[in-house]
């Protein structure tokens, strides 16, 4: 009878053993999944997404903004071929607009980046409908390359789109500023988007500073 007991004793010990084990590696399976989706949820809330409209087409423009190197996801919609546009910017997207800036009936799409690090420099990512058939790629060029502008250029760009023109502001900087205090005035600069020899491009318009 005692043997019997002990049996019975040694049983319920096994089961109660497993039964821990199974629990533990479920509490450990759940853990696992409550992280994956706050890492979900944390990549949501650090990331961009932005849906522009504009007449009968439309723009889903997303970005990872995790690190210095992200990924760029545009899907447009509307034109006869909506190929998604992807690519790696260095940077931060800040934001997006939509607009015809040439005047074709058809509307760009554009991204502002600003890159890591202190000076936050700006530049743009342009795609332009085909006559509504596809996008390319329209350039952009460096603030620091222009000699009209580049003069006190330290970064902390702001862009928008202003009745079919993009415009572009930053502080001016003067010899001795530190990159957090500028002291000098701040330059508006506008530009308009123009057919170039294998693509479209963006040529200086104006310029002002108060």
């Amino acid at each position: 009878m005692k043997k019997l007991s002990f049996i019975a004793l040694a049983t319920a010990i096994t089961f109660s053993t497993f039964s821990c084990k199974d629990k533990a590696a479920e509490v450990k399976k759940e853990v696992k999944e409550i992280k994956e989706e706050v890492k979900k949820e944390v990549e949501k809330v650090a990331g961009f997404s932005k849906a522009l409209t504009y007449d009968k087409y439309s723009y889903k423009v997303e970005a990872t903004n995790s690190g210095s190197l992200n990924k760029l996801h545009i899907q447009p919609s509307g034109l006869e071929s909506n190929v998604p546009m992807d690519m790696e910017i260095d940077g931060s997207v800040t934001g997006a607009e939509v607009g015809d800036l040439d005047g074709d009936g058809f509307p760009e799409i554009l991204v502002f980046v600003n890159s890591a690090g202190s000076g936050s420099y700006g530049s743009v990512i342009c795609y332009s409908p085909n006559k509504g058939k596809s996008l390319s790629l329209a350039y952009f060029p460096e603030t620091a390359s222009i000699k009209k502008i580049s003069k006190g250029y330290m970064g902390h760009d702001e862009f928008a789109v202003v009745e079919g023109v993009l415009s572009q502001r930053f502080p001016i900087y003067k010899d001795g500023d530190s990159n957090a205090n500028p002291t000098g005035k701040t330059r508006q600069v506008t530009y308009r988007l123009v057919n170039g020899e294998n693509s479209k491009k963006f040529v200086l318009k104006g310029v002002t500073e108060y």
